[in-house]
């Protein structure tokens, strides 16, 4: 029969992903039978206090769980990671460092730099601020998704990787911009505090991308009517339609086109949902989303031009 030490460390490495701290393992086992695991290669050193059963490629659950045991005692997941481990999906340049928060009472480095090949930096931050309500229950712990989404746009490398972001956990329905703003508010001098709270603006009007977002702030900036976002009609078969931005007086419809919009079949139906507003009456602009990044200006030009001849001044 098995040990009840033995059950328990089969559990705490299942829930860990194969990870433990010396610590840990300590309190479960001998120092020699540590030694022994070390020594047959049933286990490996990861980093000072930190340890990993076999000798395969490390998942990303366990480079999250090696972050979080290595910055010590009452460290929590924190940033892009901690939103990703809440559910997050998405693609934005590679951050080299996982983000982890503890406590500003408890000394730590700035980055944990020792680290295998195969696991990226570790960056320690401390805070004075990290209540309960930003405090998420789970494997590792984190923070909460919406001190996540703060937390990793604060950090990100450049603005439009933190309204993505933003715009993602919005979109994806994870948090709502109120909650986020919320966390934000507590927080009034921090990096991109202005964009932040702008985006979540934006996020709660509709805008759930950030080409959408994007283009709201260009109407606003060269002084165009405000189109309503997300607009809900109904086509021609009586299906409800979404539509990304609608000037509503002069029935001018602009349709955002991102990158999935490529696919056969999402082209296909895009087309389909345009011909049924055009036979209602509208005017339909199709603007792809890297134009408005590349050239606002077209994307004002042809929207100018599409509300003067629907009667605008």
């Amino acid at each position: 029969m098995p040990r009840d030490e033995d059950t328990q460390l089969e559990w705490l490495l299942f829930e860990q992903s194969g990870v433990i701290s010396t610590r840990q393992a300590q309190r479960l086992l001998s120092p020699g039978r540590v030694r022994h695991l070390i020594a047959s290669k049933r286990w490996r050193r990861i980093c000072r206090g930190v340890l990993a059963t076999g000798d395969g490629l490390l998942t990303r659950e366990a480079q999250w769980w090696i972050a979080v045991l290595a910055a010590g005692p009452s460290a929590v997941l924190a940033g892009l990671a901690a939103a990703q481990a809440g559910g997050l999906s998405g693609r934005w340049p590679k951050r080299e460092v996982i983000d982890v928060l503890r406590p500003a009472s408890r000394a730590a480095p700035a980055l944990l730099r020792r680290m295998p090949l195969e696991v990226p930096a570790v960056k320690v931050h401390r805070t004075t601020a990290l209540p309960i309500s930003d405090r998420q229950v789970g494997r590792p712990h984190r923070t909460s998704m919406a001190r996540s989404l703060l937390d990793a746009a604060v950090w990100s490398l450049s603005d439009e990787d933190a309204v993505s972001i933003l715009a993602a956990g919005c979109q994806q329905r994870l948090v709502l911009p109120s909650e986020v703003r919320a966390v934000a508010d507590r927080f009034p001098h921090c990096r991109r505090h202005a964009l932040i709270t702008g985006t979540l603006e934006l996020a709660e009007l509709g805008a759930t991308s950030p080409a959408e977002i994007g283009f709201v702030k260009l109407c606003r900036r060269h002084r165009l009517p405000e189109p309503q976002l997300q607009v809900k009609r109904r086509d021609a078969s009586g299906r409800t339609r979404y539509l990304d931005a609608y000037f509503t007086e002069f029935r001018v419809h602009v349709e955002i086109d991102g990158a999935q919009h490529l696919d056969a079949r999402a082209w296909a139906a895009d087309m389909q949902r345009q011909n049924d507003v055009w036979i209602a009456g509208d005017r339909v602009l199709r603007i792809p989303a890297f134009l408005i990044l590349i050239n606002p200006d077209e994307v004002v030009r042809q929207v100018v031009a599409a509300l003067r001849a629907a009667g605008w001044s």
